[in-house]
């Protein structure tokens, strides 16, 4: 196999290693800030779809594939919702830690969608993530198990749900483009993730217009980096590479995200030492889980 596929791994961790400094920097509502990243990043899409000609592509979708798009859609929806808010709520360090989990979350999907039971490398793996994703909350606990008041917590819970809808659509992902280009599939889903976002920003109040230059310039660099570089970098690499290996592609956003976080003026977050013992058991417990995933499970599904 060509190293190409590598390569745009490689940038697509550039990509998303971005995303959590630039919502941290931004003020709008989590789903505001969802909804014009979509949009920004339609038109980059919408562009490409008429240049490559692969919305021809959607004339082949069977109603099944069609609604595993729109499935895969709203998932990416809810992930993006649940991550902008965490953000705001816990620490970078702690949020794109979490999230990062999904790996791990991808190889029991792809083991359970192929009605395989998940080996016993895979629950050993998986359990030393949830403790290491528990070392990163403990300090937070002390506030309470309510997560009203407990804003730490909450973030903590909710980049935690983000990992397990980005597992989904991921695994979605892995199985459509097989046969979609990468513009065909992303088209579908960016789309359906767009509206959802829409709908739920209209049903909370959210303000989605107007906003000032520094939040839509805060927009567009979350659509041109950890969207297009990024998301639409590893929804590239799916067509060659199984699930779980393009997923752990998000185990150096921790390590990106955090560095950015710590040394960027208007954020300035160093993260706690439980924070930093957490990450490293969680990463240690994904990269066991995911490494073990055998090659025949990974052509069922996507993230």
């Amino acid at each position: 196999m060509s190293a190409k596929p590598y390569w745009v791994l490689v940038l697509a961790l550039l990509g998303i290693s971005f995303a959590g400094p630039l919502v941290r920097l931004s003020t709008a509502d989590a789903v505001t800030i969802a909804v014009w990243r979509l949009g920004f990043s339609l038109i980059i899409v919408t562009a490409f779809l008429v240049i490559t000609g692969e919305w021809r592509d959607w004339r082949h979708l069977t109603p099944r594939h069609f609604g595993f798009a729109v499935l895969g859609g709203v998932c990416l929806a809810l992930h993006f919702w649940a991550w902008n808010a965490s953000i705001h709520l816990t620490t970078i360090a702690a949020s794109v830690t979490l999230v990062g989990m999904q790996p791990a979350i991808v190889a029991v999907i792809s083991a359970f969608a192929l009605r395989e039971a998940p080996t016993r490398r895979q629950v050993a793996g998986i359990a030393i993530a949830i403790i290491g994703a528990t070392i990163i909350a403990a300090p937070d606990l002390k506030g309470g198990l309510a997560t009203r008041g407990n804003a730490p917590l909450l973030g903590n819970l909710l980049a935690t749900s983000g990992a397990v809808t980005a597992a989904i659509y991921y695994s979605i992902g892995r199985s459509l483009r097989k046969t979609l280009g990468v513009w065909a599939y992303v088209g579908i889903v960016y789309t359906a993730a767009f509206v959802t976002l829409w709908f739920i920003a209209r049903s909370r109040g959210a303000a989605l217009t107007p906003q000032p230059p520094r939040e839509i310039a805060i927009f567009a660099a979350l659509a041109l980096g950890p969207m297009l570089l990024g998301h639409t970098g590893m929804n590239w690499a799916l067509k060659f590479l199984p699930a779980y290996v393009v997923n752990l592609i998000v185990l150096g956003e921790p390590i990106g995200a955090t560095i950015l976080g710590a040394v960027i003026p208007a954020i300035r977050q160093i993260p706690s030492a439980a924070t930093l013992i957490g990450g490293a058991v969680v990463l240690t417990g994904v990269v066991i889980a995911a490494g073990s995933q055998r090659p025949a499970a990974t052509t069922g599904v996507d993230n």
